[in-house]
């Protein structure tokens, strides 16, 4: 692993102040950008959705780093601080599978997985590509793609802007839907800067591929409870979860084997949403895996 000395503070620390450092990884799309604080303990490697970033885990580090592990979150490539390549089909979860792979392979103790979202789609194609974790938790996630509901009509409505006139107009028609969001309106000035920023510095060719793989992606369920082998696996997401619903994920867990939880008071972010009851369930049940 190559890291790059960096601050605490600046933009990496617009969400959630934190102690961890801004560091360089290496990947086979080019850098990796990441957010880590070494304790010393096992790793805990955080890997974001689409449109997301390492900074979607900000709120979970320094909780994470007092309970003995070494959390690490990344961009995918595409986002914030990891630049990408310009073939869209590169963004499928199967290719940055290896993205992950490739982190994983420099680390030097042992790693827990965790995807969001998107990134639960690309970390358990890493775990069916042989990724050596001791447990993996796939965090707002799903069995396949993703279903009928609003954020899929987001995403099909998306393409055509997006193709036509690329990020920024993109961005513009969120904002527009944003205008009544409740949620949105409550974030300070300095919180919509930086979503603000870090959505435009989206490749244009990593949201195409992403969506994409977003409504295309197969149901490896079965496959990915073959290859766990025993390996230890938490299902959890938010109980008002509003992209893959609750109840479908807790059926991928009981097909897997894993355990499930829900986080109360909290939809699809819930690192964001409620950081302390994502918090209550994630630690115990890592410690309980370690040992």
């Amino acid at each position: 692993m190559v890291g790059l000395g960096g601050q605490t503070g600046g933009m990496h620390s617009q969400l959630t102040s934190h102690g961890a450092e801004s560091v360089e990884l290496v990947g086979r799309f080019g850098p990796v950008g990441a957010l880590l604080r070494d304790v010393g303990g096992p790793y805990v490697l955080m890997v974001p959705g689409y449109t997301g970033s390492k900074e979607d885990f900000a709120p979970l580090l320094d909780e994470v780093a007092g309970a003995g592990f070494s959390p690490l979150a990344i961009d995918l490539p595409g986002q914030q601080d990891s630049p990408g390549p310009a073939d869209e089909d590169l963004y499928l979860p199967e290719p940055l599978s290896g993205v992950v792979l490739d982190v994983i392979a420099g680390l030097d103790r042992p790693v827990l997985l965790l995807g969001h979202s998107y990134g639960g789609l690309v970390v358990r194609r890493a775990v069916l590509g042989g990724a050596k974790i001791v447990g993996l938790t796939l965090l707002s996630t799903g069995p396949a793609d993703l279903p009928a509901g609003p954020r899929r009509l987001v995403l099909d409505a998306g393409e055509p802007l997006l193709r036509q006139h690329g990020v920024p107009a993109v961005h513009r028609g969120l904002e527009a839907v944003n205008a009544s969001n409740p949620r949105w309106l409550a974030q300070t000035d300095q919180v919509r800067d930086f979503l603000r920023l870090r959505f435009l510095r989206n490749r244009p060719e990593a949201l195409l591929g992403m969506g994409n793989g977003l409504r295309t992606e197969p149901d490896l369920v079965l496959e990915l409870s073959k290859a766990l082998r025993g390996t230890p696996c938490l299902v959890v997401c938010g109980a008002q979860d509003d992209a893959w619903p609750a109840a479908l994920q807790r059926d991928m867990a009981d097909r897997l084997g894993a355990d499930f939880s829900t986080v109360a008071n909290a939809a699809h972010s819930p690192a964001i949403e409620n950081p302390d009851g994502l918090l209550e369930i994630l630690l115990p049940t890592w410690k309980s895996w370690l040992g």
